[in-house]
């Protein structure tokens, strides 16, 4: 008996969850979704059977078959694991939980309507990765337990409901659905309500749970997707401007990695608190509105989301400690669908941009290089406080590094046998390890695979990109040390990745003079670009120009995004003395704080902590 997972109360000697069947009744008013869980388990079971809550309300644990209670106990609340809801069985082979979530769940944001784009009606999303879909249901809540499930969600007629599996139906409520729910049967069945169903075919681990509920339109911009957001004109066409490009993206991705397996590839463009670039939920990614540039720059969030379909949802990491399993192998794909759908060029830049990022990590973990590993240690860690480019860039370098010894073709038939070999399979390291030395022999003389894997730092033997754009701008950053500016017919044709790597390329503090002259030239302060935007304030923090202080609010209280929270207030309270800049930033955080996702509110009370 021992844990499969150090995020997960999960029992190693227990029977997995194949199957869970949710009906769920959302109550805007209270912010809470009166629900229950009929999950079904691997094998019959008796003694104790072990799930992951988070901030539930539980009313009932019943035996499906006869409805009679089974004893139950919850754990003191643990403050990464959440709660352990330990039911006694008896031979059973499934159990039905009836709950409530509650307003404080963490997977969950509920928006009012002021906050949404139309004004007039609520909305509510989920984001369940890394260990949040316990705040949704309860669940073995680790990616070494792969489920299916169906849903059945009732929500009022005007709003609509999109999820991380197929639409069955849109129906009225049918009498007896709602008894012994927690809302009943007269609120299941009340005037003005209407039942959504969905089923996920495919066994997919617990944190691509996902839905969204609001007042949502759409537009079709390929034969196997269509792209949501809230039903307002001016976002869903631009939305659909900028992705109109995803068919040909997925069949590069098919071509390079087989068989698109998940049938259709939508996307839903969430409101701006959205706290990630994008989250591959299958048939139903999310995406923040930050990624709509208007020059098809965005559409690389979409290849690297896409790219999932393959790697982290086909084949997935077994838990949180092998993370790079899921990214670095996805941030890999998504460079190759960019650089035969945009050009060898842009696909360099992005390296260039990852590359900046991977050497700022090492900065920012200095403390504690664990973290700067590829296979890590988190017992009693939060996945959410060490979540970094690391997985993501390190995890490229080691990939790009194999390919670069044996040649691309040998490392794209090694890639295709692996996704062949491990779909709907949960995976650690080792067990890539051993597929990589023996379908690669002698790969491990050539390559120090443990010193990829376990070793902290960059391996000497990771490599910067070569390209003429950029090595340009790389020189142009350098010469600004120098107080020299990049003239504007050096930069006329740059658009936001160009500008995002030279930024991203000057010293960390520079003269205010230099920071005033550079934006008085190229306005980079009020990019619609949210990467330049960000970049130019994080630099203009570094070097004390407080005169930018108004933009740094504005950006703050309209985006929820961690990628731009995480920099801008580190750079606000990081450091010795910054008195004002720290009150600066709790006061911008207490009046922006309620339109943050969880997830993202535990992120900047973690950085105020650390440096307050």
């Amino acid at each position: 008996m021992a844990p499969v997972d150090p995020h997960s109360f999960t029992d190693s000697g227990h029977p997995l969850t194949t199957h869970v069947h949710l009906s769920l009744y959302f109550d805007f008013p209270s912010s809470t979704i009166h629900s229950s869980a009929l999950l079904s388990l691997s094998s019959p079971h008796s003694g104790p059977f072990s799930l992951d809550t988070r901030s539930l309300s539980l009313l009932s644990v019943l035996d499906p078959q006869t409805r009679n209670p089974l004893p139950f106990s919850l754990s003191d609340p643990d403050p990464i694991k959440g709660q352990n809801l330990v039911v006694s069985l008896s031979g059973h082979s499934s159990v039905l939980v009836v709950y409530s979530t509650t307003p404080a769940s963490s997977a969950l944001q509920w928006l009012s309507p002021p906050q949404t784009f139309n004004k007039t009606f609520p909305f509510v999303f989920t984001q369940c990765q890394s260990i949040h879909a316990r705040a949704v249901f309860p669940c073995q809540d680790t990616p070494a337990a792969r489920i299916r499930y169906s849903a059945r969600i009732n929500v009022p007629r005007q709003l609509s409901a999109v999820m991380s599996a197929r639409h069955a139906d849109r129906r009225p409520p049918v009498a007896g659905e709602g008894a012994g729910l927690p809302c009943g049967d007269a609120l299941w069945c009340a005037e003005g309500r209407v039942v959504e169903e969905f089923v996920m075919e495919q066994p997919i681990p617990p944190y691509l749970f996902a839905f969204a509920v609001g007042e949502l339109g759409f537009r079709d911009v390929g034969p196997r997707t269509r792209v949501y957001s809230e039903a307002a004109p001016a976002v869903l066409d631009a939305a659909a401007a900028e992705f109109a490009g995803t068919e040909d993206m997925i069949r590069q991705g098919e071509r390079l990695f087989g068989d698109y397996e998940w049938e259709r590839f939508d996307l839903l463009v969430l409101p701006p608190s959205f706290p990630y670039g994008g989250m591959e939920n299958p048939r139903m990614v999310f995406l923040t509105p930050t990624v709509i540039k208007g020059d098809a720059s965005g559409a690389q969030v979409v290849a690297h989301e896409l790219a999932h379909s393959w790697t982290g949802n086909l084949i997935t990491n077994k838990t949180n400690e092998h993370f790079w399993l899921n990214e670095g192998f996805t941030t890999y794909a998504e460079r190759r669908i960019v650089e035969v759908v945009q050009g060898e060029e842009r696909a360099a830049l992005n390296i260039g941009i990852g590359w900046r990022g991977l050497n700022e990590e090492m900065e920012r973990f200095s403390d504690n290089m664990e973290f700067t590993k590829l296979k890590t240690k988190q017992e009693g860690v939060d996945p959410d406080d060490v979540y970094s480019q690391v997985p993501y860039e390190k995890g490229f370098q080691f990939l790009w590094r194999i390919e670069r010894e044996v040649g691309r073709p040998a490392f794209d038939e090694f890639l295709k046998k692996y996704i062949a070999t491990f779909k709907f399979k949960s995976i650690d390291t080792e067990m890539f390890l051993e597929f990589l030395k023996t379908n690669i022999p002698g790969i491990e003389n050539k390559v120090d695979l443990v010193l990829w894997t376990e070793g902290t730092g960059i391996p000497p033997d990771a490599f910067e990109p070569i390209s003429n754009i950029y090595t340009k701008i790389v020189t142009l950053a350098n010469e600004f040390k120098a107080g020299r500016m990049p003239a504007e017919d050096e930069v006329a044709d740059w658009q936001g990745q160009e500008w995002e790597l030279y930024l991203e390329n000057l010293p960390k503090s520079v003269e205010a003079s230099q920071i005033l002259a550079l934006d008085a030239r190229y306005r980079l302060s009020e990019s619609k670009d949210y990467e330049v935007k960000v970049a130019f304030l994080q630099l203009a923090i570094s070097s004390g120009c407080s005169q930018y202080h108004g933009e740094v609010e504005r950006t703050l209280k309209e985006v929820g995004r961690m990628k731009y929270l995480r920099p801008l207030y580190t750079a606000l309270v990081q450091g010795n003395g910054r008195q004002e800049e720290k009150i600066f930033a709790k006061r911008v955080f207490a009046e922006a704080r309620d339109c943050y996702h969880p997830i993202a509110q535990g992120v900047v009370e973690s950085i105020f902590s650390k440096h307050m």
